[in-house]
């Protein structure tokens, strides 16, 4: 059996964390429990930010930050996180209209579509400072070099 790599395992922990930090805020919000949020795609903080975050400096602890692996990896978040902002955005902003749209011309014909697919610029620096923080955490104390 294979053993999962330090930085892959560092950064599912981050992701599985910020999932369920999503269903405490968001169920104390809504005055229920929330499960949905644990594979919800937006909110509060972004956990894709933090993934990749975690990803990129769990790499970076164990490479090197000037190695060829950690540019990699970086690339890789930056990317990631231009999506998570820019693109799934625009499709949240669509979809709010679409929904608006629908409901107005064919009242209760189409299911609704999510709206939370995309994040703010807090939402991301949240998941940004949030991945860089418990990927240190994480790394240093489960993942020693």
């Amino acid at each position: 059996m294979h053993k999962v790599p330090a930085a892959l395992a560092t950064a599912l922990a981050v992701q599985i964390l910020c999932q369920a930090f999503k269903v405490l805020l968001y169920s104390l919000r809504e005055r229920r429990f929330a499960p949905e949020y644990f594979v919800s795609a937006g909110g509060f903080p972004s956990a894709h930010s933090a993934f990749v975050t975690a990803l990129s400096v769990s790499v970076g602890l164990r490479s090197g930050f000037g190695s060829d692996l950690f540019a990699v990896a970086f690339v890789f978040s930056v990317i990631v996180i231009y999506d998570a902002y820019r693109l799934r955005g625009e499709v949240e902003k669509q979809a709010r209209l679409l929904n608006r749209l629908t409901e107005r011309l064919h009242p209760g014909e189409h299911p609704r579509l999510s709206e939370m697919v995309g994040h703010t610029l807090p939402e991301i620096l949240a998941g940004v400072a949030t991945g860089a923080g418990l990927g240190v955490l994480v790394s240093r104390f489960l993942f020693p070099v």
